[in-house]
């Protein structure tokens, strides 16, 4: 499995997912997603009917959905209806679903901090600095000899 045709994992669960080296973009299936967040029988049911709500809604997000080639559990490659990065947050938002509350609860924090960061830049600053300062990952510590 490539970095261009990979499976995240979400809380156990599949994720089917594509890297775009031109757009330079990951590509998430909007059924998988579904499916988690809902814990859905049957996702893609429960996709084509939020689809259609949100688009009376006016929403932009189903007409901005591609469709892309992904193999499915029978080993086969169909077109699946999938999203990049900023429309999955916009799914996300959409779905009524307890598991998807934690992702909104996060998209409100990160949208009231920007909001401040806009009327303060030193905050922006800050954020910026934290963030650089901030360790990737763990390092090892060396044992004394």
């Amino acid at each position: 499995m490539t970095k261009e045709n990979a499976i995240k994992l979400f809380q156990d669960q599949r994720v089917r997912v594509l890297w775009d080296e031109e757009q330079e973009k990951w590509f998430f299936s909007i059924v998988d997603i579904v499916g988690i967040l809902t814990d859905s029988p049957n996702p893609r049911k429960y996709w084509s009917v939020l689809k259609t709500r949100i688009k009376k809604e006016g929403s932009e997000l189903t007409t901005i959905c591609s469709q892309l080639k992904m193999q499915s559990s029978d080993g086969k490659y169909y077109k699946t209806d999938v999203v990049d990065t900023e429309q999955l947050l916009r799914l996300i938002q959409s779905i009524p679903s307890p598991k998807a509350e934690p992702f909104k609860i996060w998209l409100a924090k990160v949208g009231y901090e920007r909001i401040e960061e806009t009327e303060d830049p030193e905050k922006a600053f800050d954020r910026a600095i934290e963030t650089y300062l901030k360790p990737c990952f763990k390092r090892p510590r060396l044992k004394a000899k």
